[in-house]
């Protein structure tokens, strides 16, 4: 009687974990897995312009996809843009928390400003910079110019438009990763810092062999989450330029929009989604077989 009473309460303590469980996993069902689902099927098929299935093609998007060098040069700027953006996002964002990371008075409105742009919007963000980028009257040329330094034309020039997306991109995840590392600085025992100071180490030879070692699993976390978020950048190139001039910010995530919503290709589109998949999936996995070896935890 005992084991058919605990198995009956173990049942009903399950029904009602499934019970909580259930608005999650509805929502869960209805925002991933079916759009999950439905672009592997979109992604074997060929669809009209209303995206209604006009033909099954198997696997030939994907092989179309793979043989198309439109889809490598996307790869490339991807990856470049990866790159650009979030090796300098993490070193800008560790350098500010850093040197906000002490009790001196005004350091407050420091970190304020530092992780002010978390609550600015890609819209905004994006408007902000392109007033900044303007040929003429942005503020970037005119500082170049007091610097008898020519006209650089940011948006308009294959050379430069990477760049600047990129500078922005930058200056966006600025305010999320500065408040992490913070975070992960303000972890560390000051109990350390005084033992490095009585033991004669200087405070760079401190915060390089001793407090970064302490802040590889916050530098970790920080990594994983700027490549997978460099990966789905859309808004700022979406705004400031299209994915030109001469598809020289046209990175995977806009190629899918300009294939899927603009040419009405939903199959190819959702070709490409699942390659992405699969491409952040194998580098998130890389990065975890990889570097975690290197994580310190304490």
């Amino acid at each position: 009687m005992a084991s058919v009473s605990a198995r009956k309460k173990k049942w009903e303590e399950n029904i009602l974990a499934y019970l909580f469980l259930a608005p999650s996993l509805v929502l869960f069902a209805a925002f991933l897995f079916y759009p999950m689902v439905k672009s592997v099927y979109l992604s074997m098929t060929l669809t009209d312009p209303r995206g209604r299935v006009v033909e099954f093609v198997g696997f030939d998007n994907f092989i179309d996809l793979l043989a198309s060098g439109q889809f490598y040069s996307n790869l490339k700027v991807t990856l470049l843009f990866i790159l650009f953006t979030v090796p300098t996002s993490i070193v800008w964002s560790l350098f500010l928390a850093a040197i906000t990371h002490n009790k001196l008075r005004g350091m407050k409105i420091f970190q304020f400003i530092f992780s002010l742009p978390i609550v600015i919007s890609v819209g905004t963000g994006s408007i902000i910079w392109f007033l900044l980028f303007h040929p003429t009257a942005g503020m970037l040329n005119y500082f170049l110019s007091i610097a008898h330094i020519d006209p650089i034309p940011w948006l308009t020039s294959p050379s430069w438009a990477l760049v600047s997306i990129s500078l922005l991109t930058v200056w966006m995840n600025m305010g999320f990763l500065f408040i992490v590392l913070s975070s992960g600085l303000q972890g560390v025992p000051e109990e350390i810092y005084e033992s490095a100071k009585i033991d004669g180490s200087s405070p760079m030879r401190t915060f390089i062999q001793i407090v970064l070692p302490l802040l590889s699993p916050t530098i970790f976390f920080a990594l994983i989450v700027s490549v997978i978020g460099a990966f789905q950048a859309f808004g700022q190139i979406h705004i400031l330029t299209k994915g030109g001039p001469m598809n020289s910010t046209n990175v995977i995530v806009y190629s899918i929009y300009q294939d899927a919503f603009v040419n009405f290709r939903f199959g190819i589109g959702s070709a490409q989604a699942l390659v992405l998949f699969v491409i952040i999936m194998i580098l998130t996995v890389v990065q975890f077989k990889v570097l975690e070896k290197k994580v310190h935890y304490q």
